[in-house]
């Protein structure tokens, strides 16, 4: 290091608690479970219980968890989001320590349509609705839209990590990010 310079300090900050990195992991494992493991079918629909008991903890840790697990924290209303939206494609989005107005969006429209998937898929076990066509149809259509819903994700985190210069993938596995923007304007 040449004389004068100093390495930059690094405040290392805890945002997401185990709650929210064990219910995001276990969503990521049961999800792509449920999607390979359509055979046997009971199997299936027993990883199908685990996304409801995990989207059900989600909604209350949302209320009654941690400041960053919150919905009042990230949340954001039409015109937050659309700003963001705007500032993204500007390359002009600010940085957030917790989830940003995108990734929020992203969060309730992936829980929406797991929501759906989940609804559909246990009327399929039903009497009343087992064998109805519209149920399997639209239980497989809510499917491929969650699959768009993934790819869309992930290349928002992917974005993020490379215009923020941190890796978010990491921050869900451990927890902390850099309290200070690493990568300031």
């Amino acid at each position: 290091m040449m004389a004068g310079t100093a390495k930059p300090y690094r405040t290392r900050v805890k945002v997401w608690d185990l709650g929210v990195r064990l219910f995001h992991w276990s969503l990521v494992a049961s999800v792509g479970g449920a999607w390979v493991l359509t055979d046997p079918r009971w199997l299936h629909r027993r990883i199908g219980y685990v996304v409801i008991g995990l989207i059900a903890f989600r909604l209350v840790w949302g209320l009654i968890g941690t400041r960053h697990a919150r919905w009042a924290d990230f949340i954001p209303g039409p015109g937050r989001l659309i700003r963001y939206l705007a500032a993204i494609v500007r390359g002009r989005e600010a940085r957030t320590l917790g989830h940003n107005p995108a990734g929020a969006a992203m969060i309730v429209a992936l829980l929406a349509l797991l929501s759906g998937i989940c609804a559909t898929g246990v009327m399929m076990g039903m009497d009343r609705y087992f064998g109805q066509d519209w149920v399997e149809h639209w239980h497989k259509g809510l499917v491929n839209g969650l699959l768009v819903l993934i790819v869309l994700h992930l290349a928002g985190v992917l974005l993020a990590s490379l215009r923020h210069k941190e890796n978010l993938v990491a921050a869900m596995i451990h927890g902390q990010k850099d309290l200070h923007d690493p990568n300031p304007h």
